[in-house]
């Protein structure tokens, strides 16, 4: 438990269907296996295999920005060298001394260019609204995998990795990808032109222009392959430094890390964190930016090259100064255009590279808790384990070993035991958010893994000790425990009154539309045990339920409110059956069961006076309880 819980702590849709390979046999049943993929860069052989995936992410957003960003990456590409051209008639009609000439080139390189800057602010514009779209489509896709993921893949470090991993760069990738792809088009477009007036002067400057870019351009996807090798290994140590930011800076950690004098110590694991991160990131940034210099200068030296021949050109007077002064913008401007190519080139494969972490978190595979029944084969017989044992993912040993029992309509069952017994290891059993690794548990004569989840669930009302505070309004805290009736007033009220949390209720400002918290605006806090009976509330309110799991729902309360809990649970529950885990012993001698657990197993079991005269450990314990009453 302590291990799931830091986990939890160190951490927020075409997937691959679940194939036959996915599957192992268990007691002659098949269950999904929930080991995610390995979190190792991934085969690179396919260098843009998720180009296609993305821009269909990008079409699934909004078409129409779509085909406005195409239509408008064309006229992009075909204005510089309309421009280019009739700079060159200007000088002509200059040298001419063309007066009416030139007025009228100047004024229709005028509206080009002003033509070009409406089509760059409409680009942007586009970009704008679609990046918007874009990460809210991503995000939803990222968190309704995670709404499907079973409670064992969510304990799982490997998958908070590629959680995070997706989360960080996907919501901009696959607009980073299409605008990269639309560059490569209007460069490509504006290099053919270029390409086509640069030629009639010299096929050789055409292929000076092509090669020219090639050195940086795979230097470049070299250094790109390097930095997303780095962005994925070490995840583990961003999630550490995000944990440690968290503690330091949220408001339920800052008791304990104020009154401990933790906020050093933290601080300086925070910095020696972001120190050996950081001396990665600078070597890598050294080496990229020395490599770009250099290659840089190969560039600019080329371009200079080009230029001596082309001025030496006019001087010969083989073109005229309009002409030279064209290919030199052509030849510029076209190396520029060549160069921006390549690096937009390089970076849809850095985009491709981090795409995969997207789509191989959506490829996760989906627990799918099996099971159609929506009805017990013989109803009214109860709950029954039989021999139920059960292993965490990763661990060498069972955290519960062959439990058996038996529970009937009514009746009361409490649960003791010290803390890592495998009590609330049992109860999330019984709530299907495990599955036995061997043995059965029976819900009225049929195996709850072959009950649909949803009426199984409904059937139960559960409070776990580690129950979520919800910063939402004070009635949909309650409510949040049937979702179905999430905003029934007169179900919160009912619930409100079978957990106490109607007094509570009564002294906030706004009752039950009061924000809770103090995470947003105006909200209110409470107190811890005020915050259990809220929780305590949320058990109550599935009327319907005839199963009530209480997992030590009182730890925060008085003795007396305690009792008065499971006086309630006696008189509301008459025909309910009940599992009651606490470690007031005075509280839970009421139960008609008390089974004893140690290290995941039941050691003894019996009602409160079978259990003293046994004298063992739980005559012990409410021996040593007992005198610390008197």
């Amino acid at each position: 438990m302590g291990t799931s819980r830091a986990r939890r702590a160190a951490a927020a849709t075409d997937a691959a269907p679940l194939t036959a390979d996915l599957m192992e046999q268990t007691d002659g049943r098949r269950h999904p296996i929930l080991t995610p993929p390995p979190a190792e860069p991934p085969d690179q052989g396919g260098a843009f295999r998720f180009t296609g995936r993305g821009l269909g992410l990008v079409w699934k957003t909004s078409p129409p920005l779509l085909i406005a960003m195409a239509s408008l990456t064309v006229i992009a590409g075909l204005l510089p060298a309309a421009a280019a051209w009739v700079g060159k008639l200007i000088i002509d009609a200059v040298v001419a001394q063309d007066g009416a000439l030139t007025l009228r080139w100047v004024v229709v390189e005028g509206v080009i260019i002003a033509g070009l800057t409406a089509v760059q602010r409409a680009q942007t514009v586009t970009q704008s609204l679609l990046r918007a779209q874009l990460s809210q489509t991503v995000n939803l896709l990222i968190l309704t995998r995670a709404t499907q993921l079973g409670l064992p893949q969510f304990e799982d470090a490997e998958l908070y990795d590629q959680m995070t991993r997706a989360r960080r760069e996907a919501s901009t990738r696959p607009l980073s990808l299409v605008q990269r792809l639309m560059s490569v088009a209007q460069h490509g477009i504006t290099l053919l032109t270029y390409a086509g007036l640069l030629w009639a002067f010299s096929p050789l400057a055409v292929l000076v222009v092509a090669l020219a870019g090639l050195p940086a351009f795979l230097a470049e996807t070299r250094f790109s392959d390097a930095a997303f090798r780095l962005f994925r290994w070490r995840t583990p140590e961003t999630r550490q430094r995000a944990y440690y930011e968290t503690v330091i800076a949220r408001e339920d950690f800052a008791k304990e890390t104020q009154l401990y004098g933790l906020g050093p110590l933290f601080l300086q694991r925070y910095t020696d964190i972001f120190e050996r991160l950081y001396a990665e990131d600078r070597r890598l940034t050294l080496r990229r930016g020395a490599w770009g210099w250099a290659l840089g200068l190969l560039s600019t030296a080329t371009f200079y090259g080009a230029y001596v021949y082309i001025a030496m050109s006019a001087v010969r007077g083989t073109i005229s100064l309009g002409e030279m002064t064209m290919y030199l913008v052509v030849f510029k401007q076209g190396q520029s255009a060549f160069a921006t190519i390549l690096q937009s080139i390089g970076g849809m494969y850095e985009d491709n590279l981090y795409l995969s972490n997207l789509f191989e978190f959506l490829a996760v595979p989906v627990a799918q808790l099996a099971g159609t029944q929506v009805a017990g084969a013989a109803p009214g017989t109860g709950l029954e384990l039989q021999g139920v044992s059960f292993r965490y993912p990763g661990s060498d040993r069972d955290a519960l070993t062959d439990i058996s029992f038996t529970l009937r309509p009514g009746e009361k069952l409490a649960i003791v035991g010290e803390n890592g017994s495998g009590k609330t290891t049992l109860i999330k059993l019984l709530t299907r958010l495990y599955e036995p690794t061997s043995g059965r548990i029976l819900l009225d004569g049929t195996d709850l893994r072959d009950w649909q989840v949803d009426a199984l669930r409904a059937r139960i009302g559960v409070i776990f000790q580690d129950f979520v505070r919800y910063q939402i309004q004070a009635g949909e805290n309650i409510g949040v425990g049937d979702v179905a009736h999430l905003t029934d007033r007169e179900r919160w009220a009912h619930a409100a009154r079978l957990g106490m949390a109607d007094a509570v209720m009564d002294q906030l400002p706004d009752g039950y539309e009061t924000q809770l918290g103090k995470w947003f605006g105006g909200g209110r806090e409470l107190s811890l045990g005020q915050w259990q009976k809220v929780a305590l509330s949320r058990a109550f309110m599935r009327q319907d339920a005839d199963i009530l799991v209480l997992d030590e729902p009182t730890a925060s309360m008085d003795a007396a409110a305690e009792a008065q809990v499971f006086d309630l649970v006696r008189e509301r529950g008459e025909h309910r059956m009940a599992v009651l885990i606490s470690h007031r012993f005075s509280t839970v001698r009421t139960a008609d069961t008390i089974l004893v657990m140690h290290h995941g197993r039941i050691i003894e079991r019996g009602t409160h006076e079978e259990l003293l005269a046994l004298g063992g450990t739980y005559a012990h314990l409410f021996t040593l309880q007992a005198a610390g009453f008197q």
